[in-house]
């Protein structure tokens, strides 16, 4: 194969009213990456946008002994649909003067791969992309990630991408390659993530805190979420190859805190995650683990709590998304408030104390009031666990999006800015914005509570 072939990989600035590192990297992009180092002699060059340890920020950013922590941002003016809404707008990530003294590094690129997140950060997108034609007029531009699955014509018309893929690329990217840049590359199929090399980590500047995805998609199928969209079936890794990567991130770059993306980590649980834990503690690794995404209450047994416990699990967040019965039904029938109740009980019998847990309720659905979020707010304080407010946002392709769709709250065709959970809220107003207020500080109020009173006391009825 011809060497000397130069690839460009980005992950681009987010827009928007706020934004928060809590473990965020590009994983698809940095996957791609992988498979790219083992199976092309093409050189790679990688810029993250969004890298808040850059040496050349104005600032330094203070971070949590985890990793989480805000990302460097400039304020930028509001997009014309967002006008009126009385927030601030943000461009977060690096500067342009070190994006640009990152692009000199690159020289000529022979590709360049771009991942996207949320369909309402597609300016960010945008303004990425702009850049790198002012300065690389003729390159092809590839676009993948979240926006360009849920939207694709969308991005294909207003990305200024030259190709939009679909869905996971790991099956798309030599086949596309080839053919872009005239090189014959291997043709590799990978049928699992366990037959996909590592993501390219050895790319990021800071690596004690990485991510790592044990599974792919959902077997659940809630109202307002976009998994199965994103991942067309559900796939669980191996338990010793889980165990394996951990151990070479801890080996080859020391990380110590692990973030798991799963959409459902817990599924499974006698065949996956239990033999995932038993055998780090075999291994007596010291690392330590965090869900940013909820887990699913109803499989956390007394046996898996205390696995959770004792393997070092720190940040631990249970799906609820409301007290309301019915409500779980009709958006999300994953858990019932028994199967809640249950697994608050089964990780304060593991050691945990209650008000280290968080607890998700969403916020904004078409068919919630102001009182029902209120009343699962309270609910979860009076279990003694913190809540942890989950802005709706309507994702197209959902059935929550079908349903505006059809009652003329949404077009097929609005633009993705709408999306955005903070102007949804303002434009929409399922519940107004001083109503969210409220309740945003409800749960701060209630939160701040238990951390100076410590987990209020249970009991087998309630409080």
């Amino acid at each position: 194969m011809k060497k000397g072939k130069v690839i460009l990989l980005i992950n681009p600035w987010i827009f928007d009213f706020t934004a928060y590192d809590f473990w965020l990297k590009p994983l698809g992009l940095l996957y791609i990456a992988g498979i790219l180092k083992k199976y092309t002699d093409f050189k790679l060059f990688f810029i993250d946008c969004l890298d808040r340890t850059h040496p050349l920020l104005p600032k330094k950013l203070k971070s949590k002994p985890d990793g989480r922590g805000p990302f460097f941002k400039e304020e930028i003016q509001k997009p014309e649909i967002l006008k009126d809404i009385p927030r601030k707008y943000s461009k977060y990530g690096i500067t342009v003067e070190i994006f640009q003294y990152e692009l000199n590094k690159v020289k000529n690129p022979d590709l360049i791969l771009i991942t996207s997140g949320m369909t309402y950060w597609y300016p960010g997108v945008q303004f990425t992309i702009e850049l790198l034609r002012k300065r690389f007029k003729n390159v092809p531009i590839i676009l993948g990630g979240i926006y360009a699955t849920l939207m694709p014509e969308h991005a294909r018309k207003h990305s200024g991408a030259d190709i939009v893929v679909e869905g996971p690329g790991e099956n798309k990217i030599l086949s596309l390659i080839e053919d872009i840049i005239g090189v014959k590359v291997e043709k590799v199929y990978f049928n699992s993530l366990d037959e996909i090399p590592y993501p390219s980590y050895e790319l990021l500047t800071e690596k004690k805190y990485l991510p790592v995805l044990t599974s792919r998609g959902c077997p659940f199928r809630c109202t307002f979420c976009a998994s199965y969209l994103l991942n067309k079936s559900f796939y669980q890794r191996e338990p010793e190859k889980v165990v394996g990567e951990l151990q070479y991130y801890y080996s080859n770059f020391n990380t110590i805190h692990f973030a798991f993306y799963d959409d459902a980590l817990l599924f499974n649980r006698e065949k996956h995650i239990k033999p995932i834990l038993k055998r780090i503690l075999e291994l007596k690794l010291p690392i330590f683990f965090h869900t940013p995404n909820g887990l699913h209450a109803r499989e956390i047994d007394f046996e898996l709590a205390c696995l959770l416990k004792k393997s070092g699990f720190k940040t631990v967040r249970l799906s609820l998304e409301s007290s309301k019965e019915e409500l779980l039904k009709q958006v999300s029938p994953k858990v019932t408030l028994e199967e809640f109740e249950n697994a608050l009980k089964n990780l304060e019998k593991a050691g945990y104390k209650r008000n280290e847990i968080e607890v998700y309720i969403i916020v904004g659905l078409p068919e919630q009031k102001k009182e029902d979020i209120e009343e699962s707010i309270y609910y979860v304080y009076e279990h003694g666990a913190k809540s942890r407010l989950a802005y709706f946002s309507p994702v197209p392709g959902t059935l929550e999006w079908k349903r505006m769709v059809e009652a003329g709250v949404l077009s097929a065709d609005s633009d993705p800015l709408l999306h955005n959970k903070l102007a949804f809220s303002y434009i929409i107003r399922t519940i107004p914005p001083e109503e969210f207020e409220y309740l945003k500080n409800l749960s701060f109020n209630l939160n701040s509570k238990l951390d100076n009173t410590g987990s209020l006391k249970v009991s087998s009825s309630g409080i």
